[in-house]
């Protein structure tokens, strides 16, 4: 029986499932992520020995950013300009072409925002948005159940934040922007700002009032001008539940009651939440991808 192939590009490593959905969804095949070339020529073999077992209808990819996602670019599936060594330029999607089927592309964040929205934190919304805190911050944005592209994929995570508003005075470790908000809440900003790796915060740390207050900003910002019904906050960062209890409080203040739909009682408990996936969101928005959708 022919079968999807959902391919998750990360930075460190890539994985790959076969399936339909999380019902059928088997063991998914761990790649290290090193050059280009090896990372898809493993990728590839792994294709290739499905395919002759059961055959392939589809592949979908969903790779760390930025990537060219533009169907009409001429550049379309190849990586920016990026700090990871190697993969400036490279062809994603060339050397999937031999295999004859449709082949979908998004980010990682864009895929496991549509994963979300089909089997996780977001069924039944079709306006919603998935972040990522982590070793950086994405945004993946779903308006009327697709994704939301135009020149480029969503870089949310690089929009400016009020510094001033938390009193915060750390410069931002962004080699583009210093403060924007991945700059000052990602891994790599709170491990710098504390001398020690993140995960070794106490939950009680006052470094998460700080990250929290500019999460909240955030959350303000994508709230006033695309009005989704949910956001989802998660990656080894930014899915802590004590986190986003103090994010909905930030919010609260923020918005000052001024959308009623949000004034409500525990209305930003369900409207900031952690997502539901997991590990398994990335390959399941591929397998999305896989299938036509976007």
């Amino acid at each position: 029986m022919s079968t999807y192939a959902g391919i998750e590009i990360g930075g460190t490593k890539t994985l790959v499932g076969f399936g339909h959905g999380p019902d059928d969804l088997g063991d998914v095949i761990r790649i290290e992520t090193t050059t280009p070339e090896a990372t898809m020529a493993a990728v590839g073999e792994a294709l290739r020995a499905r395919d002759r077992s059961d055959g392939l209808k589809g592949i979908g990819v969903a790779s760390f950013g930025p990537v060219r996602v533009a169907p009409d670019a001429s550049d379309h599936g190849r990586i920016l300009r990026t700090p990871k060594a190697g993969w400036s330029g490279a062809d994603l999607l060339e050397p999937l072409r031999a295999f004859d089927v449709h082949i979908g592309l998004a980010t990682d964040v864009g895929g496991a925002a549509l994963a979300e929205g089909r089997w996780g934190a977001c069924v039944g919304i079709d306006d919603h948005v998935y972040v990522t805190v982590g070793t950086g911050v994405g945004m993946g944005i779903v308006a009327n159940g697709r994704l939301v592209h135009g020149a480029l994929h969503p870089e949310a995570g690089h929009m400016s934040v009020r510094t001033a508003a938390t009193s915060d005075t750390f410069a931002g470790v962004c080699p583009f922007h210093g403060d924007c908000l991945e700059g000052l809440v990602c891994g790599p900003a709170i491990a710098s700002r504390l001398g020690r790796p993140a995960e070794s915060a106490d939950p009680d740390d006052p470094i998460w009032d700080i990250v929290a207050g500019h999460l909240a900003q955030m959350a303000a910002n994508l709230t006033y001008v695309l009005s989704p019904r949910r956001i989802v906050i998660g990656g080894g960062v930014g899915g802590a539940e004590h986190l986003l209890v103090r994010v909905r409080k930030a919010l609260g203040e923020r918005l000052g009651e001024y959308l009623p739909h949000l004034s409500e009682k525990d209305a930003l408990n369900d409207y900031i939440r952690q997502p539901q996936l997991g590990a398994r969101s990335g390959v399941l928005g591929a397998l999305i991808l896989a299938q036509g959708d976007r």
